[in-house]
């Protein structure tokens, strides 16, 4: 009896052995298999994420545009855009639209180194294009661009390039807003776009 007891224990204590090897197994198999599914998920190519950021229809710019219009500021500038002043001030943007547009060149003399009273458009000064008054406007200016565009004097003869032109009613002449100056073949002024895009 002592025997089978013993015959017994020892079956079991084989199996045992076994049945541990067999687990030892399956959690190494285990490891490895979560092992290789993390570094075929790091080496996967991230999908880029949609931004969140919404951009506007045109229906919702229009809808916008309409509220504003109504608005005491919309009033105002609708009111401002039919007068005599108003209709003048666009007229005179619209006859250097084509320059700002393609970057050209404009032929421009200093009237005065002095904006109108009032004005908050930082450094400028006023010139003549074909005929017609304008403010060039630099805005803030490093110290170093202010002493090259101090050197200006009235009756100057510029060259000019800008990329934009805007109006207000605060204004009575269009301002052109000041890229590119230059006085006898010498470049007094160029702007430098800033390296984040604005």
């Amino acid at each position: 009896m002592c025997l089978d007891v013993l015959k017994i224990r020892q079956v079991f204590t084989k199996k045992s052995r076994i049945m541990t090897k067999g687990i030892y197994a399956l959690c190494l198999l285990l490891v490895a298999a979560t092992i290789l599914a993390f570094t075929n998920r790091a080496n996967e190519p991230e999908t880029p994420k949609k931004s969140s950021t919404k951009t506007s229809t045109s229906a919702e710019n229009i809808a916008a545009l309409k509220i504003w219009e109504a608005s005491p500021d919309g009033i105002v500038f609708n009111n401002w855009k039919s007068s005599p002043q108003g209709k003048k001030v666009l007229a005179g943007a619209a006859k250097i639209l084509p320059h700002t547009k393609d970057g050209s060149s404009m032929q421009a003399v200093v009237t005065s180194l002095t904006l109108p009273a009032g004005s908050r458009l930082g450094y400028g000064v006023m010139v003549s294009i074909n005929g017609e008054a304008y403010i060039l406007s630099f805005g803030a200016l490093k110290l170093n661009e202010m002493q090259q565009l101090n050197s200006l004097k009235v009756n100057d003869q510029l060259l000019i390039k800008s990329h934009f032109v805007s109006y207000a009613p605060k204004y009575a002449y269009a301002i052109v807003a000041g890229n590119y100056v230059e006085r006898n073949k010498k470049i007094l002024y160029k702007r430098i776009p800033p390296k984040n895009g604005c």
